[in-house]
């Protein structure tokens, strides 16, 4: 009666919201263009392209999967509308730039819902999977630069790539498919094995953030699948433990601590981002000072880190919780949709996937806020960055996957009627069943 309930809603409004969502993005790229005066081309064709490009996406979805609803695909185009407008006013190259990740992210979208719409393809494709994420995290180790303490960045002519990015895609697809199977193949130990892997390559790399994300994650996709809480505890402690010894050999991630919840006492030193963020972002009110006009864009990683506050100075505090009510929306439909999951894969794959987005989201605004200690990572699908972009977009593709109809139940046929005789052709005593012979007392 549930699933009849859910699939009875009434149809998703997609064409107004799609239009409202657009009128919205116009108006701010016009008063990105008539703040730069004299526009460059790319810079035109990025922010009045970048519509034309969102229409085509949702629309084509539709009719190449036809399915009515398309609420994630837009709130990803609302999000990414955002970021991509005000790395423009900062400039045109962050512009293009910015465009060119969106469409990469829409494009491994659609990969990766053609990857996973097939269960056996799937379990097919998480060794080769698997052995990608090793070989990425292998490479980042060997040729990655150090940039403020971590070896995120590999840089590639004039781009940079992040893998750690691309392998949050690779960790959630690993796991869903190994756990699909725990009970016939007993595989936690591998993937285990997989996951203590990534989150040592990363504390090599000192990315301490990204590995505070792949953990929580672990926890969240052992937990969806055991509920064992006593294997949980075991496994967080462990994580304390190790955290305690990062902080002990590693002065500069002690440092961020210590100035947790005391930015005031440290402004001019380790607090300076927070308590910029935090005075220049209520400084903007409701509805914002203006594209361009805010004072935080002038602080180190202000179209990375700190882009939550950046849009709260500049484009208000009313837009800037909308953003977060986001990422809880599509948490929600990720619950909601995986009760009616065709198997146990989709629904840890979308779950996990969601529950990554809201850590991340979470880690990023309330550390610029003081609320949390600072890691240092993007905010999905808003913050500049290529493989960021790529990434949460592929996440984006585990949770749309739910809306994939459940595979129909093969029946075995009935066996063929017997046919009647015809009258004249065959008597119908010959198809009587026969008679059992008395038996001689």
């Amino acid at each position: 009666m549930k699933a009849l309930r859910l699939n009875n809603r009434k149809r998703f409004p997609w064409p107004g919201l799609l239009i409202l969502v657009t009128g919205f993005q116009l108006l701010s790229a016009a008063q990105v263009l008539v703040r730069a005066g004299d526009p460059t081309w790319p810079l035109v064709v990025t922010l009045l392209g970048y519509p034309v490009l969102q229409w085509a996406f949702i629309v084509g979805l539709r009719l190449a999967t036809k399915q009515d609803r398309c609420e994630l695909e837009l709130l990803a185009c609302f999000l990414s509308g955002i970021g991509l407008t005000v790395s423009a006013s900062f400039s045109a190259d962050f512009a293009w730039r910015q465009g060119v990740a969106i469409v990469g992210g829409m494009v491994t979208y659609i990969l990766l819902r053609w990857a996973i719409a097939d269960p056996d393809r799937a379990m097919k494709l998480r060794p080769i999977v698997a052995v990608g994420a090793a070989g990425l995290l292998a490479i980042n180790l060997a040729l990655a630069q150090t940039h403020f303490g971590a070896r995120r960045w590999i840089h590639l002519g004039g781009f940079s790539i992040q893998p750690s990015e691309l392998v949050k895609i690779a960790f959630i697809f690993v796991g869903a498919a190994t756990l699909d199977r725990l009970q016939r193949t007993q595989s936690i130990t591998r993937y285990l094995i997989f996951s203590l892997g990534c989150v040592g390559a990363l504390f090599l790399m000192s990315d301490f953030g990204t590995a505070l994300i792949f953990f929580s994650t672990f926890l969240l996709i052992i937990f969806l699948r055991s509920a064992d809480m006593r294997a949980l505890m075991l496994i967080s402690g462990a994580a304390v433990l190790g955290a305690l010894l990062i902080l002990y050999f590693r002065p500069l991630v002690a440092g961020r601590f210590a100035v947790y919840r005391q930015v005031w006492d440290y402004m001019h030193e380790g607090g300076f981002q927070q308590t910029r963020v935090l005075i220049y972002s209520s400084s903007g009110g409701l509805f914002g000072l203006g594209l361009g006009n805010g004072r935080l864009r002038f602080i180190f990683a202000a179209t990375t880190d700190l882009m939550f506050g950046v849009i709260a100075e500049e484009m208000g505090l009313i837009l800037a919780f909308l953003i977060p009510l986001c990422y809880v929306a599509m948490a929600v439909y990720a619950f909601r949709a995986a009760q009616q999951a065709r198997s146990s894969f989709y629904a840890i794959a979308a779950v996990s996937a969601a529950g990554l987005l809201v850590i991340q989201a979470a880690l990023n605004i309330f550390g610029i806020t003081d609320l949390l200690p600072l890691t240092g990572v993007t905010l999905p699908f808003v913050s500049r960055g290529g493989t960021s972009m790529i990434s949460v977009w592929g996440l984006l593709g585990f949770i749309a996957a739910l809306r994939a109809p459940p595979e129909p139940k093969k029946r075995k046929p009935l066996p063929a009627a017997r046919p009647l005789p015809k009258p004249g052709d065959i008597s119908f005593a010959d198809h009587a069943p026969p008679r059992k012979k008395p038996v001689n007392r």
